[in-house]
């Protein structure tokens, strides 16, 4: 994984051995800060672009109103430097990270009115999220022991650092169990999503996944569901069972990192029947390979504005 050696910090290029925080970084003690995962895709036509950029630096903002965190560029400042960052480390294709963090101030509990605040962009070169067995073979899930918390304890439409822990000890639990992923339930015992991926499930020809009642609007989801609504196959969004999943023809994962890896068992359960019984369903790979196509900027017709240039 070669990570990017410049780095956009506070409205600079810098070196990234020059780019330090201090210990006393209120962020570090308490999780006050936010951040997106954006890709960028080398072009069939030559060069790279960021897919879907302004979006995920309009989630970016809204994460941090959340968090009452005042962003001090705007959003077109950050789609500059997304790209800016990208150029400077010679990379067409890659992993995107901006963070925003609440900086060196009074370290109590509340950070105090108008606290500083940094703003960084790194990338790195970034595979497939769940292996590259996992994306053409299909991942292997277990629904976690620990779940989503309800939506009044955490901001689900926020993707907030500090909120992540509850991820990581999800995918945690499920590696050492020897899965490749965790999926998480709402305080009711319903499916939400992956510790980093959002879910979907196809049975009888109708594609389902679960809805924003506890979930962060993936981007890669909105995508998914637009293309599946040019394609004309049926979409619903609506709450689903852990047996239900167990009994669907077809799983997969949407996210950025992850991208759309197909789900091949769930708790020890191969998924699927037939011929396609613990491998890929066509739904799902057809959506994988126009995915692709997508990013890479083969499918004008349904790309629309969403590629940035490099």
């Amino acid at each position: 994984m070669a990570r990017g050696n410049q780095v956009w910090y506070n409205g600079k290029i810098v070196p990234v051995e020059n780019a330090k925080i201090s210990l006393f970084t209120h962020a570090l003690h308490y999780g006050v800060g936010a951040f997106e995962g954006i890709r960028a895709y080398k072009q069939t036509k030559g060069g790279g672009a960021v897919f879907r950029l302004v979006e995920h630096m309009e989630r970016l903002f809204e994460s941090c109103k959340i968090l009452d965190v005042t962003i001090p560029f705007t959003v077109d400042q950050l789609v500059r430097a997304a790209t800016d960052t990208c150029r400077a480390n010679g990379f067409e294709e890659c992993y995107i990270r901006p963070i925003v963090f609440t900086a060196d101030g009074p370290l109590g509990v509340d950070p105090g009115n108008n606290p500083p605040i940094d703003v960084a962009i790194l990338n790195w070169e970034w595979g497939s999220y769940l292996g590259d067995k996992g994306a053409n073979e299909g991942a292997r899930l277990k629904v976690s022991s620990f779940i989503r918390p309800h939506v009044n304890s955490s901001m689900t439409k926020g993707k907030i650092t500090g909120q992540y822990v509850n991820g990581v000890l999800a995918k945690r639990e499920a590696k050492l169990a020897g899965f490749d992923e965790a999926l998480m339930l709402d305080p009711e015992g319903f499916l939400t999503e992956g510790t980093g991926e959002n879910l979907f499930m196809v049975r009888n020809g109708v594609v389902k996944t679960t809805p924003l009642t506890s979930i962060l609007n993936g981007i890669t989801r909105l995508t998914v569901i637009e293309y599946f609504k040019s394609q004309g196959i049926p979409l619903v969004e609506t709450r689903f069972t852990r047996d239900e999943l167990w009994c669907a023809d077809e799983v997969f994962l949407t996210g950025t990192a992850a991208e759309v890896t197909p789900v091949k068992e769930i708790d020890g359960r191969s998924i699927g029947k037939g011929a396609t019984l613990g491998k890929p369903g066509p739904i799902t790979a057809k959506l994988q390979k126009d995915y692709q196509a997508l990013v890479r900027g083969e499918l004008p017709e349904l790309s629309k504005n969403w590629l940035t240039k490099i």
